[in-house]
C-alpha cells in the first residue's frame, strides 16, 4: 500500500489554487486545510436561483442561468460536506423540485429549456425528459441523512422503492444514485434486502480492474463506495478496493490534478470540472488512509 506525499497533495493544492473555481477553492481549503464553512457556503449560494433549485454553471455542463436537477446533485453534495443543511435552504429545495417533478414522483436530470443555453451537445440535443432514478434517489437519500421533511420526499421515496424492487439491470450512474438512496433512507431492512438484490448487477457495470484508457469515464469501486463505512463497501472485496485505490494514486497527473470524469465539450467546463474531480479524488483517498496524516479534518464551524 502506498500513500499519497507530501509533494503530491502541495501538488494538488497548487493544482487547485491555479485552476479551480472559487467555490471550489474554498472547499478546498475546508476539507484540507480546516477553513472555514462560510466561504464554501457564500459562494454556493450564488449559483443559487430564486426558485430554490441551482444553475449558473455550478454543473460544468450546464452553463445557462435556469436551475436544473442535475445542478442540485452537486449542490447537496457541496452542502453536505458542511454539515447539516438548513431548514430554509431543504424547504427551498423540495419547492423547487415540486415544481419539475413528472406525475410518477421523479424528475429528469433536465428540462426542455436546456435547448435553450449554452450546454454540452449530450443535454442541448437531448429529448428524453422522462424521470431519472439514479439522479432522483440521489436527492431523495441526502434529503433522507439531512432529515428534511416534505411532501416531496415521501411521494419521491415511494417513487425510488418502486423502481429500486422492479429493477432487473442497471448502469453506473443509476447505481450510484441507488445506493446513495439506499444508505440513508430510514428502512434499513428493506435498504440492506434491495442491496443484496441488487450486488450481482451493480457489480456487472462497475470496473473492479481500473486502468488507463481513452474513454475517462468507466466507474470503479470508489464512485459507490467512497468511503468505508458506505453502504456499497460490502459490494467489493479488499482487493479489489485496493486496486481502486492504487489506480487512483497513479492517476494523479504531473501538474497534481486528476482528469475530469466525463466526455471533454468545452475547455472551460473540463477545467472546472477537472477541480472538481480532484478534490473528490483526495477525499476518498483521505477516507480509505491513503492521505497522510498531514491532512487534518475539515473544520466545523457551523
Amino acid at each position: 500500500m502506498t500513500v499519497v506525499t507530501w509533494d503530491s497533495f502541495r501538488a494538488a493544492e497548487h493544482f487547485t489554487m491555479r485552476s479551480a473555481r472559487l467555490v471550489d477553492r474554498h472547499r478546498f481549503a475546508h476539507l484540507f486545510q480546516s477553513g472555514p464553512t462560510g466561504p464554501v457556503r457564500s459562494a454556493l449560494d450564488a449559483y443559487r436561483n430564486i426558485d430554490g433549485g441551482y444553475g449558473n454553471g455550478l454543473d460544468p455542463d450546464l452553463r445557462g442561468h435556469a436551475s436544473q436537477p442535475a445542478a442540485l446533485d452537486i449542490a447537496l453534495r457541496y452542502l453536505d460536506d458542511l454539515g447539516p443543511i438548513p431548514p430554509d435552504l431543504g424547504t427551498g429545495i423540495c419547492r423547487y423540485l415540486t415544481t419539475v417533478t413528472n406525475p410518477d414522483g421523479g424528475v429528469p436530470p433536465v428540462l426542455p429549456n436546456v435547448r435553450h443555453t449554452e450546454s454540452a451537445p449530450w443535454w442541448r440535443h437531448r429529448d428524453d425528459f422522462t424521470s431519472d432514478l439514479g439522479l432522483t434517489a440521489l436527492i431523495t437519500g441526502y434529503l433522507h441523512k439531512h432529515n428534511i421533511p416534505h411532501p416531496w420526499r415521501d411521494n419521491a421515496t415511494a417513487y425510488c422503492w418502486k423502481r429500486v424492487d422492479a429493477l432487473c439491470w442497471t448502469e453506473a450512474h443509476e447505481a450510484i444514485g441507488v445506493c446513495t438512496f439506499l444508505q440513508h433512507v430510514p428502512d434499513r431492512q428493506r435498504a440492506l434486502n434491495a442491496v443484496n438484490r441488487l450486488h450481482p448487477m451493480i457489480r456487472a457495470v462497475i470496473d473492479t480492474h481500473p486502468k488507463p484508457r481513452a474513454r475517462r469515464h468507466c466507474h470503479n469501486a470508489l464512485d459507490l463506495a467512497p468511503h468505508p463505512r458506505h453502504l456499497a463497501r460490502g459490494l467489493f472485496t479488499d482487493a479489489e478496493l485496493n486496486r481502486a485505490l492504487d489506480f487512483t494514486e497513479r492517476a494523479q497527473r504531473p501538474d497534481g490534478g486528476w482528469d475530469a470524469n466525463g466526455d471533454h465539450w468545452d475547455t472551460a467546463a473540463t477545467i472546472e470540472r477537472e477541480g472538481m474531480r480532484t478534490i473528490q479524488r483526495l477525499r476518498v483517498l483521505r477516507a480509505y488512509g491513503r492521505v497522510g496524516a498531514f491532512i487534518p479534518p475539515p473544520r466545523r464551524d457551523h
